[in-house]
């Protein structure tokens, strides 16, 4: 799908849709749990059917409605429905899937599409071959079969913080107990609070001795209840930067005191002296001047894309450091966006761990881009298309889907003009 962005004055106000990081985890506590939860405020993204799908694959029954769901968790890991399991394009579905399903016994199929057998998972290959359980890959699947054993394990901190959440939604269900000890560096630490705050909402206790070390106490077992899912600061960053650059505007629907890491985005905006009011459940952001600055993306890779925008359009030079995760998304991030950037004639320089940018005011536009079938690409660039002085045609569009299906339509919503070609 080709999408045309026209140069538009937004105005107006958003409510941001529901955390897709939270949803994932909420779902999967509920359905690990015996009795009935309702998960509310929940927007049903590819990413999340992959994990709604994947429940009921291993016995939990889970009804749709428009904006929740109605889960009836699992008695035990008896009740598996198929073997075969679908995580479409969502790492933190499969990721998360692994050890869980290992508790099955039996053997399991993990299958995806495009880039997703293809990102990194090493750490869960090495922990399976280490206690003598089951392990394959290729290019279309993994294959897993033995449960896992409550031991202490090491785990790389650099890599992805999703096998260190896999690991904590499975260990505390082991009759034993178990220590997870991370690696230093540990990137994306902030993901890590979010599962334990979602596994103590569930009734799963993780005693968190150190930064680096992780307690769990075997024989637990998940709680049914309702639960209403946050809004996500990771699509709050693509309206803040477009009020800050385009107009100002009101962002409703999130947690002051979230715990997500991509709240960063408020404090880099500010510290690039950008004015942020808090209002009631979000932020009022207003149009300003963007002074050129450091951002370290350690623990918040998923606002790199945008960032490169805010850069574009700021006044001075930018220095995106800590970057290189974007490398393993679902596109080369980096990559991507210096390429699609350049078109538009943007001052852009990468390594294989920076960026750096000398921003302006003005670009041309008249262009057609590539999303690299990646979802925070396409946003980003159709934010950018809004403030360039002709439109842009973004090619591959629908990869919204993953994350943020109603996108374009919420655009719209705000008087930016979009064409569906």
């Amino acid at each position: 799908m080709k999408i045309k962005i026209y140069p538009s004055k937004c105005s107006g106000e958003i409510k941001i849709p529901s955390s897709k990081s939270m949803g994932h985890r909420a779902i999967i506590c509920a359905s690990l749990a015996n009795g009935k939860s309702i998960i509310s405020n929940l927007d049903y993204s590819d990413d999340i059917l992959a994990t709604i799908d994947g429940m009921r694959k291993l016995g939990a029954n889970i009804q749709c409605e428009k904006d929740r769901l109605i889960i009836e968790g699992i008695e035990n890991f008896d009740s598996l429905k198929d073997k075969i399991i679908d995580c479409n394009e969502s790492g933190s579905t499969l990721r998360f899937f692994i050890p869980i399903f290992s508790l099955t016994g039996e053997k399991i199929s993990f299958i995806g599409k495009n880039r997703l057998l293809k990102r990194p998972q090493k750490i869960y290959e090495k922990i399976f071959k280490e206690q003598n359980l089951y392990y394959f890959q290729d290019e279309d699947k993994i294959e897993i079969k033995g449960k896992l054993k409550a031991k202490e394990y090491f785990i790389d901190g650099n890599i992805s913080s999703q096998f260190i959440s896999g690991l904590l939604f499975t260990l505390p269900l082991l009759e034993e107990n178990s220590i997870i000890n991370i690696n230093p560096p540990f990137e994306s630490a902030s993901y890590i609070d979010l599962t334990m705050e979602v596994l103590k909402e569930f009734g799963i206790t993780i005693n968190k001795v150190t930064p680096l070390r992780f307690e769990i106490q075997g024989g637990q077992k998940y709680r049914a209840k309702d639960y209403k899912v946050e809004g996500d600061f990771s699509q709050l960053a693509f309206f803040a930067v477009l009020g800050v650059l385009n107009n100002d505007l009101k962002c409703t629907g999130v947690k002051h005191n979230s715990k997500q890491g991509d709240k960063a985005i408020i404090d880099i905006l500010k510290k690039s002296g950008v004015k942020i009011e808090e209002i009631e459940e979000g932020y009022l952001i207003y149009k300003g001047k963007v002074k050129g600055c450091e951002i370290d993306l350690g623990d918040c890779p998923d606002l790199g894309p945008i960032l490169n925008v805010l850069a574009m359009y700021g006044e001075g030079k930018f220095k995106i450091f800590n970057a290189g995760r974007l490398r393993l998304k679902e596109s080369d991030r980096i990559s991507a966006m210096e390429e699609e950037l350049k078109k538009l004639g943007v001052e852009i320089e990468t390594t294989e761990d920076e960026i750096k940018i000398l921003g302006k005011r003005n670009y041309l536009g008249n262009i057609e881009v590539f999303g690299h079938k990646d979802h925070r690409i396409v946003m980003s660039l159709a934010i950018a298309g809004t403030m360039l002085d002709k439109p842009i045609i973004i090619d591959g569009a629908e990869a919204v889907e993953k994350s943020y299906p109603k996108f374009f339509q919420d655009l719209e919503s705000l008087n930016i003009k979009i064409e569906y070609l």
